[in-house]
C-alpha cells in the first residue's frame, strides 16, 4: 500500500511507529542499563552508544527483510494475528528482564545487540505493519524514537506509570495495527473487504477496543 510522503495519512502512520517503538521499548532500555552498569563511568556511555547503534542497524535489517515477508499471501494476515496478545500483554503488570552485567566494553556492546535483536521480535513485526511497506517511515521512525529511548528511558517508564492512558493508546494502536495488517492481506483482506467493505475500519477498531478490554480486564486480576 503506497503512502502519500508527507500526507496526513503518512504522518499518522509515522506517529504510530513512534508510539509503537516507545511503548515497546520498555524493556530494551533496562537492558541498556544493566548491561552496562559494571563498566567504568567513562566507558558506560559510549558502551550504550556504539550498543544502541549495532541494534539499530540490526533492527532495521530485520524489519526490511518483515516488510518484504508481509507481501507474500496470509503472512501479513498471520503477523496481524501475532500483534493481538502482544498488545494484550502489554497492559499486564510487567516482568522485569534479567540480564547479566558484562565485564568489559566489548562484553556489554555484544550484549545490547543480541538482547535487543532477541527482544525486538515483537517490535519488528508492529512497525513492519504500521509502515504499509514503506521502509522511509520506519527508517524516520526509528531514528526519532531510538533516542528518546536511550535517553529518556526513565522519563517515559515514570510516564507510562503515572498516566496509564498512555499504555491504553500503545495497546489500542497496536490492536489497530494488527487489524489494519488482516485487512490489507493479500489474500485474506481481499476476501474480506469483497464481502464486507466496511470491514476495513471495522475490524481494526474492533480489535483495538478487544485487545484493551482482555488487557485491563487481566490487569485488573493481576
Amino acid at each position: 500500500m503506497e503512502i502519500e510522503l508527507f500526507s496526513s495519512q503518512f504522518f499518522v502512520a509515522l506517529f504510530s511507529i513512534i508510539v509503537i517503538d516507545l511503548v515497546l521499548a520498555g524493556d530494551n532500555a533496562v537492558v541498556i542499563a544493566m548491561a552496562s552498569n559494571r563498566l567504568p563511568a567513562h566507558l558506560r556511555m559510549r558502551a550504550i552508544y556504539v550498543g544502541t547503534a549495532g541494534a539499530i542497524i540490526i533492527r532495521l535489517i530485520m524489519t526490511f527483510f518483515a516488510v518484504q515477508l508481509l507481501s507474500v499471501p496470509y503472512l501479513q494476515a498471520l503477523g496481524g494475528l501475532v500483534l493481538l496478545p502482544i498488545a494484550v500483554k502489554l497492559m499486564r503488570p510487567g516482568h522485569e528482564e534479567h540480564i547479566e552485567a558484562a565485564e568489559t566494553f566489548a562484553g556489554a556492546v555484544k550484549t545490547i545487540i543480541i538482547a535487543d535483536a532477541a527482544m525486538g521480535i515483537d517490535n519488528v513485526i508492529a512497525i513492519a505493519g504500521a509502515s504499509h511497506g514503506d521502509f522511509l517511515l520506519v527508517v524516520l521512525g526509528l531514528v526519532i524514537s531510538i533516542p528518546i529511548v536511550v535517553w529518556g528511558s526513565q522519563l517515559i517508564g515514570t510516564l507510562m506509570e503515572r498516566y496509564p492512558v498512555l499504555v491504553v493508546i500503545g495497546t489500542a494502536i497496536l490492536g489497530w495495527t494488527g487489524g489494519t495488517m488482516i485487512v490489507h492481506d493479500r489474500t485474506i483482506g481481499i476476501m474480506l473487504l469483497e464481502a464486507a467493505p466496511q470491514a476495513e475500519y471495522l475490524l481494526p477498531a474492533a480489535l483495538a477496543g478487544a485487545v484493551c478490554g482482555i488487557g485491563g480486564y487481566l490487569r485488573r486480576r493481576g
